[in-house]
Order: C-alpha cells, then structure tokens, then sequence
C-alpha cells in the first residue's frame, strides 16, 4: 500500500485489518518503516504491507523512509495506492499515481477520505485518477467512518491469486509486542507534543519484561531527541508533559497487551541521531 503522507494509509490498514496495527497522528510522516496487517477470512487470508508516505525527503531519515515505501510497492501481489478525496488531484498524488502507473502487477487505487468531501464534488478528480491509472480498480472510501471499506476488501480478494495461507490466522501484525510499545509510546509524543520536536525523536523500548505471576509487564524505553530544547519541552514543566504521555501510551498498552503495565520513559539527547545510519537501523527506521 503506497502514497504520498498524511493520506490516511495508516487509518486504512487498521480499518482493513479491523485492529490497530498502525500508529495514526495528524502529521506527516508518522510511519516510518514498512510493517505488515494481516487479515484471515474464511474466505482469503489478505496481507497488507503499510508503507511511510512518499514525499521529498533531504536528510538521511527521510531518504529511508521514502526508499523503504518505494521496495514495498514492488513486494505484493497486488499494488493498492491511496491518494486523498478532493475536487482536484494534488500534485503531491499526482507524482505518486505517475510511479504507480509503471508497476506491472494489478492495481487497486482508494480514494481516502470521502467523508470531507461531497460525492459530485469529487467527479472531475476520479476522471483524473482514472486517466492517470487507466488499469487501475477505482474505490472511493472512509478509512474513518468505514464507508465502502468492505467493498475495497472484496476488490482485493478478487484480484489476489490463489494460494495457501502464508501466516497463522491468529496473527494480525508482524510486529512483536516490545516494537507495538514503542510505536504506541511514539504516537501518544506525536499527538501530545507539537512544533518540529515529534519529527526529530524517537522511541527504544529497553526493557520489556513479563511478570506472569503479578499479571504485570514492565516496560523501559527511552525518548531520543536532537536538542536541549526538544528535551525540556518533552518533560515538560514539573514533568508534566512526560507524565501525560506516559499515562496515555500505558493505558492503550494495557487494554493491547491485556496485562497491567508498569511504564517507565526517560528521555536522551542525541544531536546526530536523524544522521547516523547505524543509529536509524537501530530505530527500525526505513526498514
């Protein structure tokens, strides 16, 4: 699954897999890595690859995130792109729809966020899609409300080929519970903390330990930022803006993980981080 950011591929996914396998925030670039939802019918077992949103990328973070979106469009057995529901194409999906074009594998193109946007209003901009992807299947949908999703879902299903399950049906994700606890930690930064601070940090879980007896796991993980100032404004005064984000990402861990969560966060300055590969491989970033 492939677009530009902030087109709502994050919100699809989880509204396709029917679980939170994706973090969501209001900004750009919140994915970072590609990851895998899974879906087990009893009629197909669908895996979708989410991927980081293709946008211009300069430093060395945002080069891995837009090469790690541009391998996974060529992994699947079916490309499914996304562009935001408007009267007229962006330019933004209009370079994205222009790569798209030159896969040759079926194509699938959904139309997000039809709920902000009236449905003959959107005409002149579903001809563009369709001149822009003549071969492509046209589905407009609401990641957010759930309109036409499981209509996307049917279009997939019938363009997949035949095969045998290629995960166990229990399996929504292929991330394992200690990257979930990151990625929620680093969702709950994002939505608390504005300004440029949540696209120079990220989160390391360092500690993810079960303690089965107590019904109880206990989780360390550490904030890194780029500056002084990112630190302070990540603690907050009296510590009150770590304390609200650890708050908010232990109560989604408890009800995810269905255990009693013991969260500790502390958070580090690191000033090359966003420029050192070994550190971004270490995040998981662009992978």
């Amino acid at each position: 699954m492939g677009g530009r950011s902030n087109v709502g591929k994050s919100t699809l996914v989880n509204c396709l897999v029917g679980r939170k396998v994706a973090i969501v925030t209001p900004k750009p670039q919140t994915t970072r890595r590609r990851l895998l939802g899974i879906r087990s019918d009893p009629d197909a077992q669908v895996i979708f690859i989410d991927t980081p949103g293709i946008h211009e990328a300069e430093r060395l973070i945002n080069r891995r995130m837009v090469e790690a979106a541009r391998r996974a469009l060529n992994e699947g057995d079916v490309v499914m792109g996304v562009v935001e529901a408007a009267e007229t194409l962006d330019r933004r999906d209009r370079a994205f729809l222009a790569e798209m074009s030159r896969l040759a594998r079926p194509k699938v193109l959904a139309v997000n966020k039809i709920d902000l946007v009236g449905r003959e209003r959107m005409l002149p901009m579903l001809e563009q899609c369709r001149e822009a992807v003549p071969e492509a299947e046209i589905v407009p949908v609401s990641a957010l409300t759930g309109e036409n999703v499981e209509e996307l879902l049917g279009t997939l299903k019938r363009m997949l080929p035949e095969g045998p399950s290629m995960m166990p049906e229990d399996e929504y994700t292929d991330q394992s519970e200690r990257m979930l606890a990151a990625e929620v930690i680093r969702e709950k930064l994002f939505l608390k903390v504005h300004e440029e601070v949540p696209f120079s940090s990220a989160v390391r879980v360092e500690q993810f330990a079960e303690e089965p007896e107590r019904k109880l796991i206990r989780i360390a993980a550490l904030i890194v930022v780029e500056r002084d100032s990112h630190k302070a404004i990540v603690i907050g005064a009296g510590g009150r803006m770590i304390k609200e984000i650890g708050t908010a990402a232990r109560l989604e861990l408890e009800e995810m993980l269905g255990s009693r969560v013991f969260l500790e966060l502390h958070v580090k300055v690191d000033p090359h981080w966003t420029r050192n590969l070994r550190k971004l491989e270490e995040m998981g970033i662009g992978t």
